[in-house]
């Protein structure tokens, strides 16, 4: 299948802000508590949020099936000038394992080698195991374990991976 992967603009936010939450609520459970989804709902996909990561170079990207929107990622540069961090890489569950996750992860490799890093990081909760293997099918590898208070009471249970590009 051809997958349509575009960069996202501030008009698309709100598409992504809602295909998040049906995403994020479809997968979460049992990974994280619903107070805990409804709270990172809330900070990571307010369009304001959205839109000034825009506006810092975080780039976004959105993937199309027959002109609809079925999944998105972000990538940005981090403190480490030669490296990136794939913020965000989700799926809408009807569509996934259609290659909608690897156009998308293709394209946040591309700009962040264009933008001048060698290795691609992201973190993953330590019991997403889906995200987990799908990401070391694709060459990432566990960097390190961290626990990141996140506030609201909650806390990141994170593996953080890496890619060589």
């Amino acid at each position: 299948m051809n997958i349509p992967v575009e960069p996202a603009r501030v008009e698309h936010l709100a598409e992504i802000s809602a295909l998040a939450a049906v995403i994020w609520r479809a997968h979460y459970p049992g990974i994280i508590t619903p107070a805990q989804i409804d709270y990172m709902l809330a900070r990571r996909y307010d369009v304001d949020t959205m839109r000034r990561e825009l506006e810092s170079g975080i780039a976004w990207f959105r993937a199309l099936v027959e002109g609809e929107l079925r999944a998105f990622a972000s990538v940005g540069p981090t403190e480490i000038l030669t490296e990136f961090k794939l913020h965000k890489l989700y799926v809408h569950p009807d569509w996934q394992r259609h290659g909608l996750g690897t156009a998308l992860l293709k394209e946040c490799e591309s700009t962040a080698r264009t933008r001048g890093a060698t290795t691609l990081m992201l973190n993953v909760n330590k019991r997403n195991e889906i995200a987990i293997r799908a990401y070391r099918q694709r060459g990432f590898t566990i960097r390190e374990s961290i626990v990141a208070d996140i506030g609201g009471g909650f806390v990141m249970d994170d593996y953080v991976m890496v890619k060589m590009l």
